[in-house]
């Protein structure tokens, strides 16, 4: 008698295979999709950081980015720095490591150069850290001529070590 299908052995041993390759591909899936979301934040911020140099100079008004509640990694928001006035908002949908030298916010003056809170000089990075060994970091630095730049050249840095 000729056989036209699988018997439930066949099937319960495909089934098997299929777990066993699924639990194997988890970790990897997750560290992809933890990077992808880092690599998405910095774009972001990037951009918030570009978009509020631009408006500060087409408008000819100060413009600041600052950090959600407890820092970077909640997300930012970019205001009107005299009106005091929301012009756009950033939430991230999970919390991600963001550590540097520009914890408070970034003042765009009317001519796009980046202010301390003094008035002085304004430059600086913010470092997004990998989730694990191995994974890319990328670093948002801020020159003090206003340009904004994205770094994923470089060694994990003192920044990211720790918790």
């Amino acid at each position: 008698m000729w056989q036209h299908g699988a018997t439930l052995i066949q099937m319960m041993l495909a089934l098997a295979l299929v777990a066993v390759l699924a639990q194997l591909a988890t970790p990897s899936y997750t560290a992809l999709s933890q990077d992808l979301q880092r690599a998405a934040a910095a774009q972001q911020l990037l951009q918030a950081f570009r978009s509020a140099r631009s408006q500060a100079l087409l408008q000819q008004q100060a413009v600041r980015v600052e950090p959600l509640e407890a820092g970077w990694g909640l997300g930012w928001r970019v205001v009107d720095a005299d009106g005091g006035l929301l012009l756009a908002e950033q939430r991230l949908p999970q919390r991600v490591r963001i550590v540097g030298n520009l914890a408070d916010g970034v003042r765009f003056s009317a001519q796009g150069v980046p202010l301390r809170g003094s008035g002085g000089f304004h430059g600086g990075s913010l470092q997004i850290c990998p989730h694990a060994e191995g994974g890319q970091p990328r670093q948002i630095v801020l020159a003090p001529s206003g340009r904004v730049r994205l770094r994923t050249d470089m060694a994990v840095e003192p920044l990211c070590a720790g918790p």
